[in-house]
């Protein structure tokens, strides 16, 4: 039977091309790659969605916060075996005055209900790979997305590692630091190039072929 990985983040897990803002194709997005590494035993379910957040509701767009999607999400993939959540980035906007441990305060909430949401609605609670994401890379305020970051979100995202971490040590999930593998483009600062896909991708599948060996 094949095992469902379920991709809940934002752009970067859309795959959002920096160079025409248009969508990679799926053989270059991660969650295209990581379905050929993985091969048939696995099925792999992209969702992704640009600007989406933790937990903060977009005063403009207030459909792109990911608690409020996250269990109808998982309600209609369920059985899921293992979610892959990556969100964080988004909620460096300005807007949302977020220091980068209310962002992991958020992101824990995300996690503490996939746990208890698939517990209740499936056989078994779903595995959790925490990823924390890649950094904002310091041109963010020449960018075209400059209108809704500012200089910190540099900073606050060089502070995700060590504390997604540690949400992934008190909830007992998997983690893998996104930023070892994968740099944001010149073009935008915020957003992965083909290259940033194939080496994440392949750092996934390698946690996953982990996993499967405990």
């Amino acid at each position: 039977m094949q095992k469902a990985v379920l991709c809940y983040g934002d752009s970067n897990t859309y795959g959002y091309n920096p160079s025409d803002g248009l969508r990679y194709p799926r053989d270059v997005r991660w969650t295209g790659r990581l379905q050929m590494l993985l091969g048939d035993g696995y099925r792999v379910i992209e969702e992704g969605c640009n600007g989406r957040t933790s937990v903060f509701e977009d005063p403009i767009e207030g459909w792109k916060c990911g608690l409020d999607y996250l269990k109808p999400c998982l309600n209609s993939h369920k059985p899921v075996d293992l979610v892959i959540l990556m969100l964080g980035s988004n909620d460096l906007k300005d807007v949302f005055h977020a220091s980068a441990e209310d962002i992991a305060n958020g992101v824990a909430q995300l996690v503490k209900t996939i746990q208890e949401f698939t517990k209740e609605k499936q056989e078994k609670a779903a595995e959790i790979l925490l990823v924390s994401p890649a950094e904002v890379a310091e041109g963010i305020t020449e960018s075209p997305f400059a209108m809704s970051f500012q200089w910190d979100a540099v900073e606050r995202s060089r502070q995700f590692p060590e504390l997604f971490r540690k949400v992934a040590e008190t909830y007992g999930c998997r983690f893998l630091n996104a930023a070892e593998y994968a740099t944001a483009s010149k073009e935008d600062s915020l957003h992965f190039t083909a290259e940033a896909h194939i080496a994440l991708a392949e750092a996934l599948a390698g946690e996953i072929r982990k996993m499967e060996q405990e």
